[in-house]
């Protein structure tokens, strides 16, 4: 059989690639601490899975759900978007329930990007940015995130000829994998670009809960004028322990949310009625004291990794969001052989950023997934073989 061609243009799934190295490792009996894929190691709110076993013991969630979300899950994401950030939705054109984020950030492109169009994508980025941008046909432009620039894109590196040409301009912040937050005034001038230059400003929210000291994210959709050319998702799977959940929101322009609809409704059935329901109850009980019992737990996880590397030569700052760390290598190394050290010889797996993107070439993302015993036990175990 022949495969289509488009296929040839992804690379293998990060994550997958990871998760074979690791059953590699136990297979040798290796004691492994893994630091990868970001995966929270906290159960799922007990008033949430309660929530859930009412709601699928009613056979009127049995059936199939509405296609654009139920009526009341966008209403509630409609509410808590003007609670949290001041912005008002209509939940009936401008929210869209999704079975994830990830579906629906890919399932945007297919919506906007015919062959030959461009997408501006961060580099580093989460991968599905640039691959579904390819299995459409399109090109994805990369926009470095730098340390210098705080890995905040400069927009004013990208031709003219590029922006014309582009469809989609995504950002996500707090960022995944280098852990940056962005406020308002990058934003104002985000959406000022995509405004002149008449393309869909995709943000990628997904941790937008996920802040420490202070800080607190904003919406993209809080810039005036932003409804008229952003999409935000917003993820339920990183604030609420809801990774196997499936659960997301599209919120803000309503063609944007009209057209990610048009697919949607000829590609799946839309996301289990009694999972919406029971995501709804995550704002019915108190998020922001949730959110604060979280975040102090990964900010806590937070200081132990960056703390300990710090003790071993490194000069980290302490981020201000995502539950990741993103690391420089030492000197001699690229992302991939430092990647395979800490694995070979400390048993510590760590993601390369060039998973992420070329200018991940020289870092690796530490996922703060695990107790803070074994965030120690990891640094101990890497500091023998660290000269820096």
């Amino acid at each position: 059989m022949q495969l289509a061609r488009r296929i040839d243009k992804v690379p293998p799934y990060l994550f997958a690639e990871i998760d074979k190295k690791k059953k590699d490792a136990l297979a040798r009996g290796v004691d492994i601490i893994n630091l990868g894929i970001g995966d929270p190691d906290q159960p799922t709110p007990a008033f949430v899975v309660d929530a859930l076993r009412e709601h699928a013991g009613n056979p009127k969630t049995h059936r199939y759900p509405d296609y654009e979300g139920s009526p009341e899950f966008r209403q509630a994401m409609a509410q808590w978007y003007e609670k949290r950030f001041g912005v008002r939705l209509d939940p009936n054109k401008e929210a869209m329930t999704l079975i994830g984020s990830k579906e629906g950030l890919a399932h945007l492109i297919w919506a906007f990007v015919d062959p030959g169009d461009y997408t501006l994508i961060p580099d580093p980025a989460y991968p599905v940015y640039k691959t579904h941008t390819l299995l459409a046909g399109g090109t994805p432009y990369p926009m470095p995130l730098l340390p210098e620039n705080g890995f905040l894109p400069d927009f004013g590196t990208i031709p003219e000829e590029v922006w014309r040409r582009a469809k989609i301009m995504f950002l996500n912040y707090p960022n995944n994998p280098t852990a940056a937050v962005a406020d308002k005034e990058f934003y104002r001038e985000a959406v000022a670009l995509a405004r002149k230059y008449d393309l869909l400003l995709a943000h990628d929210a997904a941790y937008a809960e996920m802040t420490f000291d202070g800080f607190v994210a904003p919406s993209v959709l809080e810039i005036p004028g932003a409804k008229d050319v952003a999409i935000e998702f917003y993820s339920f799977s990183k604030p609420f322990n809801m990774t196997g959940w499936r659960i997301a929101a599209a919120l803000g322009n309503a063609q944007a949310v009209a057209a990610l609809g048009i697919i949607k409704t000829n590609t799946d059935s839309g996301q289990f009625t009694a999972v919406q329901w029971a995501a709804l109850e995550a704002f019915r009980h108190d998020p922001e004291n949730f959110f604060g019992q979280m975040n102090r737990l990964y900010q806590g996880r937070r200081d132990v990794v960056i703390d300990g590397l710090n003790s071993l030569g490194w000069r980290l700052p302490k981020t201000k969001g995502t539950f990741y760390v993103w690391i420089p290598v030492p000197p001699g190394h690229t992302s991939a052989s430092f990647t395979a050290e800490l694995l070979d010889r400390a048993g510590v797996i760590v993601v390369p950023g060039t998973g992420y993107g070329e200018k991940g070439e020289g870092f690796v993302r530490i996922a703060l997934t695990v107790p803070e015993a074994r965030l120690r036990e990891a640094v101990d175990r890497i500091r023998p073989f660290i000269t820096l």
